[in-house]
């Protein structure tokens, strides 16, 4: 049967037209992108006079990503001048240039090139240490092109994106993927929150911009696993926006702060405390006098919203209260011993965190919880100091010695024999919730016993 044009289809060809996959998207022409979005990008050096031996220089976080040379600079050990190389984008037409705080850690000068070759100095600006995120802002600077923030709330997994940057100092290198994941922790700190993507990034495109393909500006380069191939970071977008303001009015951020410490809810925390799931964050300790302790905030509490929006995960509610000012008033959705309640708190302004850490205590020699597979003894202060995690026991790789137990099921604990007894007495069927102290700072453990 021959088919005229325009004719209707037998029903079953429409059936087979139906049912058939989707075509793949083919591959996209971003050089008309290139051409409109290249002028803002820059290309940064920074030299930085080296006083110290290699060694002891610390390392940002992010340098882990970025293997080579630290912050992709250069430069023989001890003193002398230390080069490193970055990328930036201009965002407004005052000369200023956003790029990764690591960029410019410890620079004494800083250049921007140009994508027509032309060269001049910059000077920090503001700098985010906790997102990795610095404001240049270039002398005198002429009539230049600059690119908008896009959305990356709107960016879609599976979305096309190029990157544009500077790596190992091939200045305005096109790459092109797409956007693999969003929302990604990779450990660089506490507000992670990343976009994944398998644009080719190298040491050098540090800053630099991600595009999507209507040319805004959904990310920033900024890290990359050393180990794999085709898997860089990029801080999105809306977090840049979220912090260029007041990086360009005072030249830093300030963050609220709650005064807790928070862990994740696994399966045996949950089933523990008799938790309904394992979503949430869980409050390990309140810090005296903080704004959560002035609330009412209790260890044991799961918070599992922020002024409405779910917490899956410990990180994201130290993502919420980051994004939020001190002296702001927020509601917190908790659930304490099977209760819901909500908690009202006007947050702190966020510190730097200063940690102490606790030395091994000697103390009469060490009593048993065999099913727990722990070695005891008092330890100074109150509680009980492991001193010993048997192989293969059910505590290996939940404890460790040093670590002090100070509650069993919700219940303080004095001493050894306090731990001991309270193992004795403890429901069976369940898994223990014990809070252990360690190098200053409290968790809840949840162990299965044998």
């Amino acid at each position: 049967m021959v088919l005229a044009l325009g004719c209707q289809k037998p029903a079953a060809a429409q059936s087979l037209a139906a049912t058939s996959p989707p075509s793949l998207v083919t591959a996209v022409d971003v050089s008309p992108l290139v051409a409109k979005v290249k002028g803002s990008v820059v290309n940064i050096t920074v030299e930085t006079e080296r006083r110290v031996a290699r060694g002891d220089v610390p390392e940002s976080p992010f340098d882990f990503f970025f293997r080579g040379a630290p912050n992709g600079r250069s430069g023989p050990p001890g003193a002398g001048k230390q080069r490193g190389l970055g990328t930036g984008f201009l965002v407004d037409g005052k000369g200023h240039v956003l790029t990764n705080a690591h960029v410019v850690d410890g620079a004494d000068t800083v250049k921007v090139k140009l994508a027509d070759e032309r060269e001049m100095k910059a000077k920090v600006k503001g700098r985010d240490e906790r997102l990795d995120i610095a404001v240049l802002e270039l002398e005198s600077p002429p009539n230049l092109p600059h690119v908008p923030l896009g959305s990356s709330e709107s960016l879609k997994v599976g979305e096309s994106v190029v990157a544009i940057g500077n790596p190992f100092g091939l200045g305005h290198t096109v790459t092109m993927g797409i956007v693999s994941a969003k929302g990604r922790a990779i450990g660089a700190g506490p507000y992670d929150d990343f976009i994944q993507t398998d644009a080719s990034i190298n040491p050098g495109n540090s800053g630099g911009p991600l595009f999507n393909v209507r040319g805004e500006v959904v990310g920033m380069n900024t890290a990359i696993n050393p180990s794999g191939q085709g898997i860089g970071f990029a801080i999105p977008s809306d977090e840049l926006r979220r912090v260029l303001e007041p990086l360009l009015a005072a030249g830093h951020v300030e963050r609220g702060q709650l005064g807790v410490r928070i862990q994740d809810v696994d399966e045996k925390i949950a089933s523990a405390m008799s938790l309904e799931g394992t979503r949430g964050a869980l409050v390990g300790e309140v810090v005296d006098g903080s704004a959560a302790a002035k609330a009412g905030l209790k260890p044991g509490d799961v918070i599992v919203a922020v002024d409405g929006t779910p917490v899956p995960h410990a990180r994201d509610l130290s993502r919420a209260v980051g994004q939020r000012a001190p002296k702001k008033t927020v509601k917190l959705d908790v659930v304490r011993s099977g209760a819901k309640l909500t908690v009202s708190v006007v947050l702190d302004k966020l510190q730097e965190e200063k940690t102490a850490s606790t030395a091994a205590e000697r103390g009469p020699a060490p009593a048993s919880v065999g099913s727990l597979g722990i070695d005891v003894t008092d330890a100074d202060g109150g509680g009980a100091r492991i001193r010993r995690v048997a192989p293969g026991s059910p505590a290996e790789g939940a404890v460790r010695p040093g670590d002090v137990v100070v509650e069993l099921n919700k219940k303080r604990v004095a001493s050894a024999t306090d731990l001991a007894e309270g193992m004795r007495a403890a429901p069976t069927g369940k898994p223990v919730l014990l809070m252990v102290r360690r190098d200053g700072s409290t968790r809840y453990v949840a162990i299965e016993r044998s």
